[in-house]
């Protein structure tokens, strides 16, 4: 895999503790970005742009790139053709045809990456391990995520993909951009302001006696937040610090009192489920009926913000969270 690495590409992996200063809004070359395995070194313009994982395409799409190579849509992908609509859109209006789809069905296909010979991987939002992250590095440097796993929000996946492009301006208008239109979205839909909402994972109807939920440190969670809501303090308490789930007892129930808003993935029928049930019907918000119910679509896929998919849906999410909310007694 050695003899993969590109000319003209260098990778420095560093310790974060070492104190190295890097320029992440670097406009010239080098460009240095700072990331949780250390940091990359970027000597040239990366002509030929490949991403792996969930999304990192769309932050080279919005600023004009064609990527030579991304993730299969694994979520959301209503007629099965591996691209999302706002990124099938966006590859139309730029004149492009589907470039290569790498499977991650069983995990990074990383001799697929490899044939695309890409000048540099972005993968800032991904799950990626300590050998993942080697060995795409042995390919082409790779732009890694900051906090966590999964754990980079919308504004920060773009703003270390674009650094890596050497972009980072245009990056900072994308961003103002989105924001301009949150803030434009929610200014119609007052109701949402400081209610509390709760993001459940996944709910077992064969099994409610675990609530599942993602916590404050989850992009779902925190775009909730970008629209005004609030993690309720019970999410809060439950949530183990550094990760992006949680879980809590169903006996434990009466806790979640403070929870104005459930929000979770599903048909109507998990709600008559979960009103049936002696622990679950309890939760103030199932009384209430403040429910939104999110499906393989591309709301539901987009209630995970990324930089295309946010203008696309975000009316239509941001209604649906207004509908519950005016539910809430």
């Amino acid at each position: 895999m050695k003899n993969l690495l590109k000319a003209g590409a260098v990778l420095v992996s560093l310790a974060s503790a070492a104190g190295i200063s890097t320029s992440t809004f670097a406009q010239e070359f080098p460009v240095s970005v700072d990331h949780a395995f250390g940091t990359t070194v970027i000597v040239s313009k990366p002509e030929r742009v490949a991403t792996v994982a969930w999304a990192n395409q769309e932050v080279p799409l919005a600023l004009g790139i064609v990527p030579v190579g991304f993730a299969r849509a694994n979520f959301g992908d209503a007629d099965g053709d591996g691209v999302l609509p706002w990124v099938s859109e966006k590859l139309s209006e730029l004149g492009a045809d589907t470039p290569v789809l790498f499977d991650e069905g069983d995990g990074i296909d990383f001799e697929a990456v490899a044939a695309s010979r890409p000048d540099i991987i972005l993968a800032a939002y991904s799950g990626l391990s300590r050998s993942e992250y080697d060995t795409l590095s042995m390919i082409a440097p790779v732009i890694a995520y900051r906090k966590g796993p999964w754990a980079t929000d919308w504004r920060e996946m773009i703003r270390l993909n674009a650094a890596g492009l050497g972009m980072s301006e245009e990056g900072e208008d994308l961003i103002d951009e989105i924001d301009k239109q949150i803030t434009q979205v929610i200014s119609g839909y007052p109701e949402i302001l400081g209610k509390s909402a709760m993001f459940i994972t996944h709910l077992d109807v064969r099994d409610l006696s675990v609530i599942r939920f993602y916590s404050a440190y989850d992009t779902r969670v925190q775009f909730l937040n970008d629209l005004g809501l609030k993690s309720p303090k019970s999410v809060i308490d439950a949530a183990e610090p550094g990760k992006y789930s949680g879980e809590l007892s169903a006996e434990k129930i009466d806790d979640l009192s403070d929870v104005d808003i459930f929000i979770t993935y599903g048909g109507e029928a998990l709600i008559d489920t979960v009103k049936a049930n002696p622990l679950t019907s309890r939760m103030k918000a199932i009384d209430d009926g403040a429910i939104v119910l999110l499906g393989n679509d591309p709301v539901g896929t987009a209630a995970n913000p990324t930089p295309l998919s946010l203008p696309w849906v975000l009316e239509e999410y941001v209604s649906l969270l207004a509908e519950a909310a005016r539910k809430v007694e």
